[in-house]
């Protein structure tokens, strides 16, 4: 990995995976929309579940597909870190997530404080029903799940940043 790696200058490799090789192509979109490393989308432009799409050897190897939100609840602060935001495991290659088992639905992002990083993460599994839900989706860990499942290292990974959308909300008291 070099300096210049947006997954590095996003701290992305340090904060929520170590250092590691693409081995293989992962598209994530939103409406029209590809996701490349670093983009700013908006809350309101990330509400429904993205199209995913994965490639892989072939249709025998499986992929588990975790997002993740290293910034909640806000970057200053982020005391939730991390929060899981989607799981989808046994994603066959060459298919995408929608041929996967969800088995943490999506929620989308809805950034209070601050611009956060959403990161999707890829793995291949070992086998198919191999990986199970968290219990929770606060102070979730991708490092210790990975672990947990013998996953090894990402073979992809993308991320983007999101805030609120400009003039609503307020201050919270």
């Amino acid at each position: 990995m070099d300096r210049g790696d947006p997954l590095v200058v996003g701290r992305v490799i340090g904060d929520i995976v170590d250092p590691f090789v693409r081995r293989v192509p992962l598209r994530v979109v939103y409406a029209s929309r590809e996701v490349s490393n670093g983009c700013e989308l908006r809350s309101t432009a990330v509400a429904e579940q993205p199209r995913v799409e994965v490639g892989g050897p072939d249709m025998r190897t499986f992929y588990t597909l975790v997002m993740v939100d290293p910034d909640a609840p806000s970057p200053s602060d982020p005391n939730l870190r991390e929060y899981l935001h989607w799981l989808v495991t046994d994603i066959p290659a060459t298919t995408g997530a929608s041929f996967g088992t969800e088995v943490v639905c999506y929620e989308s992002p809805r950034p209070v404080l601050g611009i956060h990083r959403l990161v999707f993460l890829l793995y291949q599994q070992l086998g198919r029903e191999t990986v199970y839900p968290p219990g929770w989706r606060q102070n979730f860990c991708t490092r210790d799940f990975a672990e947990l499942y013998n996953l090894g290292p990402p073979v992809a990974a993308v991320y983007f940043n999101c805030q609120r959308e400009a003039g609503t909300g307020g201050r919270r008291m």
